[in-house]
C-alpha cells in the first residue's frame, strides 16, 4: 500500500496546537506509516519552537503540496508572514490564520492531494467570519463536502461514543431527540463501524435520554414514544441496536465494555464517560463524509499554551486512527469489489461477447 499522506492543521497559533504537532513529528518513527504535512505558517511554528525549546523537531517548509518530500514532515505555509503569536490570548489574527491553514488543507483534500485531515484545536469564535460561518469544523466539513448528515464520533480502543446531538443548548435537545434523528445517527455508526473500523456484526447501545430511561413514563415520555420506536425500525434495517440504557448505570456497570459502540442523546452524556475514562487516548472523528477526518479529544488549551505541559498523546493517536481508518476503509472497498466480481461474472457471463 501506499505511503499514506497525512494533511494536519494548525489550528488557533495562540494555544497548545503548535506544541503538540511539534512534539508528535518529533518522534520520527511516525514517519514509518505516513507523511505528514502541515498547513500553517513558519514563522508561527519557529516561534513555538523556540519558546519550547523544541529544536529536535526538522520541518521541511514548502509551497505546496507538489513540494513535499515524503521521507520527511512537511510544512506548507498558507499563512501571511506578519502573523503575530500572542500565546494564551484568541485574538482575530488567530482565527484568520486557522481559517486559512482549514481552506488550504481542504482544496488539497478535495483534490485527492492528501488522504486524510487531521485538525488541531480552533477557537470556534474568534475563526467566526464572512467565510466561515458554522459551529466548528464538523459543521464547516459537512458544508464543503455536500454530507447530508455526520456523526461526531468519539475513538478509542476501550469505547466508542457517538452522539445525536453535538453542540447545542441544554434546553433545545429535547426537542431535538426524533426518531429520524436517531435512526440517521444510526445508520452513520452502523457504516462506519463496519466499512472504518472492520467490525463486521456490530451492536450498538443506545443511551435513554432521561433518568432511569424514563421509569415507564414516570419521569419523561421520549424513551417509549420516540427513542423505543427508534430502535425497532433500526433493527428491522439490521442495525443491532439495543436500549434506551440509563446512563449512569450504563457506565458504573461496566456494560459499555460488552459493545461496539454506544449512541448518546447529547454531548455531556456521551462526552463526560468518554473523557473520564479515556482522555489521553481518544479522539474526534467525522463519520458520514466522504473523507476522513480525525482531531485530538481537547481544545485550545490556552491556560497552559507555551508552558510545554501538553500532552501530544490525543493529537497522536489522531495520526495513527486516520492511518488506520484510511486502511480499513481500503480494505472494505477492495473486498466489496472481489465479492461483487463472481457476480459480475454470474450476470454478464464469460464470452468477450457479453457486453
Amino acid at each position: 500500500m501506499k505511503k499514506i499522506k497525512i494533511g494536519i492543521t494548525h489550528g488557533d497559533i495562540n494555544g497548545i496546537s503548535y506544541e503538540i504537532i511539534l512534539n508528535t513529528l518529533s518522534d520520527l518513527r511516525i514517519l514509518e506509516i505516513c507523511t505528514p504535512i502541515v498547513y500553517g505558517s513558519a514563522k508561527a511554528a519557529a516561534y513555538h519552537r523556540k519558546t519550547l525549546n523544541l529544536n529536535n523537531t526538522n520541518i521541511n517548509t514548502v509551497r505546496s503540496i507538489d513540494e513535499i518530500h515524503n521521507k520527511r514532515a512537511n510544512l506548507i505555509n498558507c499563512v501571511d508572514d506578519n502573523i503575530k503569536v500572542e500565546l494564551g490570548k484568541s485574538t482575530q489574527l488567530a482565527g484568520e490564520a486557522a481559517f486559512s491553514a482549514l481552506e488550504f488543507a481542504v482544496t488539497d483534500l478535495k483534490n485527492g492531494k492528501i488522504d486524510a485531515l487531521v485538525t488541531a484545536p480552533i477557537n470556534k469564535f474568534n475563526i467566526q467570519s464572512e467565510k466561515f460561518n458554522f459551529k466548528g469544523h464538523t459543521d464547516y466539513l459537512q458544508n464543503r463536502f455536500r454530507a447530508n448528515d455526520t456523526l461526531m464520533f468519539m475513538i478509542s480502543d476501550l469505547l466508542k461514543v457517538g452522539l445525536v446531538n453535538e453542540h447545542y443548548a441544554l434546553k433545545n435537545v429535547p426537542a431535538m431527540v426524533t426518531q429520524e434523528r436517531i435512526l440517521s445517527k444510526l445508520k452513520l455508526m452502523n457504516a462506519s463501524l463496519v466499512e472504518d473500523f472492520n467490525i463486521s456484526k456490530p451492536c450498538i447501545a443506545v443511551l435513554a435520554l432521561n433518568p432511569h430511561a424514563g421509569d415507564n413514563g414516570l419521569i419523561g415520555t421520549e424513551e417509549n414514544e420516540i427513542i423505543i420506536p427508534a430502535l425497532k425500525a433500526a433493527r428491522e434495517m439490521n442495525i443491532m441496536a439495543l436500549g434506551p440504557f440509563a446512563a449512569d448505570g450504563f457506565f458504573g456497570s461496566g456494560n459499555y465494555t460488552k459493545f461496539s459502540a454506544v449512541l448518546a442523546m447529547y454531548h455531556d452524556q456521551g462526552l463526560i464517560p468518554f473523557k473520564a475514562l479515556e482522555m489521553g487516548e481518544g479522539i474526534n472523528y467525522t463519520a458520514g463524509l466522504p473523507i476522513i477526518r480525525t482531531s485530538p479529544a481537547h481544545g485550545t488549551a490556552y491556560e497552559i499554551a507555551g508552558k510545554g505541559q501538553a500532552s501530544p498523546d490525543s493529537f497522536r493517536k489522531a495520526i495513527y486512527w486516520a492511518c488506520d481508518i484510511y486502511k480499513n476503509k481500503s480494505n472494505y472497498k477492495e473486498l466489496i469489489a472481489n465479492q461483487l466480481k463472481p457476480l459480475a461474472k454470474t450476470v454478464l457471463g464469460d464470452s468477450p461477447d457479453a457486453e
